[in-house]
């Protein structure tokens, strides 16, 4: 039975606005999961959906195997949530936000466990701070370490690093995992594709309220990545040679660069071919090397395409 089921779920509201179109997805225990899309695509629905706090309109969300409506309580006893929004009480000192989010959950007060988790994520020596008192990304980690404070069994990350600097996001990064290692499921929304990148098990890409592909992120970089052959040229081209036009090659605007993309997939890249030809034009080649094409790229043209078949 997956960690979270969702079948066919809509939300629609008064004003016909359909935020989300007949979503399902099924979530394994432990696996961290990557939810991909432009603003307003529906991610935030998506989540407030799973948690109880947006009412959904059709179809059906378990938790835990347990109804996020019929068995509400069970349900959000399993989750966790780190909004989007920082909205902490100011004065507050961190070590009593943290043990107050636990209260409310009905948890017996377990001192140890606060303070295992503002260790994990290097807060114990603010623990006597207060709120105000913290930069931005020392706020973002209050607002996990709340989440956590409930030993959640599903952890929502709602655009956590936003606003943080590159070092702080690396460290959410090694924390996002530690939970992983102790079978925490984690569903991640994030405008930094990187972040997708490097701590995804699976990737989630929606757009317009529904979801266009999920897929293991290893098979969906080698399934639809491209690879790009750059060639580097000892002299400048003014044109691309007529033998050469066959090839979807881009010249740089100095001439002295070639770009050849190819389908890693196909029984043949042509690059045999296309390098041979460079000789017998008396193009001299300097270097030459490829790289992957990113999720970036395929996130990028997953969008596109679904905006074109909506234009048609």
């Amino acid at each position: 039975m997956p960690m979270v089921d969702i079948r066919r779920v809509r939300k629609e509201y008064d004003s016909g606005f359909e935020a989300l179109k007949d979503v399902s997805l099924a979530i394994e225990e432990g696996e961290i999961i990557a939810l991909l899309g432009p603003n307003g695509a529906g991610k935030t629905t998506l989540i407030s959906a799973i948690c109880g706090i947006t009412r959904i309109t059709g179809g059906s969300i378990a938790v835990g195997g347990h109804d996020v409506i019929a068995d509400f309580r069970a349900a959000r006893d399993l989750v966790g949530l780190v909004p989007q929004e920082v909205n902490l009480e100011p004065f507050e000192k961190v070590i009593n936000t943290v043990r107050f989010s636990r209260g409310l959950f009905g948890k017996r007060r377990d001192d140890a466990l606060i303070e295992r988790i503002l260790r994990r994520l290097s807060l114990w020596e603010k623990r006597n701070s207060t709120i105000k008192e913290l930069s931005g990304g020392m706020k973002r980690r209050v607002l996990i370490a709340k989440a956590l404070a409930h030993e959640p069994r599903v952890l929502f990350l709602d655009e956590p690093t936003a606003g943080v600097d590159v070092e702080l996001r690396h460290d959410m990064w090694e924390t996002v995992e530690d939970l992983k290692r102790v079978g925490v499921t984690i569903i991640l929304t994030t405008h930094y594709i990187e972040e997708a990148e490097a701590i995804a098990d699976r990737i989630a890409v929606i757009n317009k309220g529904q979801i266009l592909l999920v897929e293991d992120k290893a098979n969906l970089m080698t399934r639809m990545g491209q690879k790009e052959l750059s060639i580097d040229l000892g002299a400048p081209l003014s044109a691309i040679p007529a033998p050469l036009s066959d090839f979807p090659l881009h010249l740089s605007k100095d001439g002295m660069k070639l770009t050849y993309r190819y389908d890693t997939k196909a029984d043949r890249t042509g690059i045999g071919r296309l390098m041979s030809l460079l000789v017998q034009e008396g193009c001299h080649v300097r270097d030459v090397h490829t790289a992957q094409n990113s999720l970036e790229d395929i996130f990028i043209g997953l969008v596109a395409q679904q905006e074109q078949g909506d234009m048609v």
